[in-house]
């Protein structure tokens, strides 16, 4: 079971707020030469202060289901090694009876580990897009202050950027700009995290 997936499904979602895609109004636009920065707006929000703390929180509150996921997995590991030692000795009706408990184990978890999937990411889901929103609005602030015309998203996938300078990059000064705002302080180090698990869960459909 993976323990950080609430932060895996968060930076994989290809969310795209809906008011960057807006075309500004001329009275909006800088006047003089066009002036174009480029943000991993997904990055930006998840590296906010407010980001990192909220997404800690959610972490803390599905890791005891986590964990007894992974414990319940090892359960079945250990009861499939044990069959696989014991086959020879065992009866054919006792080798199917083990076996049919190994099976029932093995589906009852892969339904939990969905739900869980499922619930976590959907709060990802929504922590994220609530948070976007006001990362929007200080992204834009910033832009207009700094004369840009034009802030294109390099964290879509499907992005065109193929390259831009880094003077371009306005993803850090917009973090630091919303962790003034908020108020938010930077949470404390976080431990070392676990073995990378040895598989890694789905990502919720992209919010739009």
């Amino acid at each position: 079971m993976k323990r950080s997936f609430v932060l895996a499904t968060l930076l994989a979602s290809s969310f795209v707020l809906g008011a960057a895609a807006q075309t500004p109004s001329a009275a909006s636009v800088p006047a003089g030469p066009t002036k174009i920065a480029v943000i991993a707006f997904q990055m930006a929000v998840a590296q906010t202060n407010e980001g990192l703390r909220n997404f800690a929180d959610l972490q803390k509150k599905y890791l005891p289901r986590e964990n007894e996921l992974k414990g319940r997995s090892d359960e079945i590991e250990s009861l499939t090694k044990q069959l696989q030692a014991q086959g020879a000795t065992l009866s054919e009706a006792a080798r199917a009876t083990q076996a049919r408990t190994i099976d029932e184990k093995k589906k009852k978890l892969d339904r939990d580990a969905e739900d869980l999937r499922n619930q976590g990411g959907q709060e990802a889901n929504e922590m994220y897009n609530t948070l976007a929103s006001k990362v929007y609005d200080v992204l834009a602030g910033y832009a207009q202050q700094q004369g840009y015309s034009i802030v294109l998203d390099v964290s879509q996938q499907q992005n065109p950027i193929l390259f831009a300078l880094p003077n371009t990059d306005i993803t850090k000064p917009v973090v630091e700009a919303y962790n003034v705002k908020s108020g938010v302080p930077a949470p404390p180090p976080q431990p070392a995290s676990a073995p990378a698990p040895r598989t890694a869960p789905k990502a919720p459909p992209a919010a739009h």
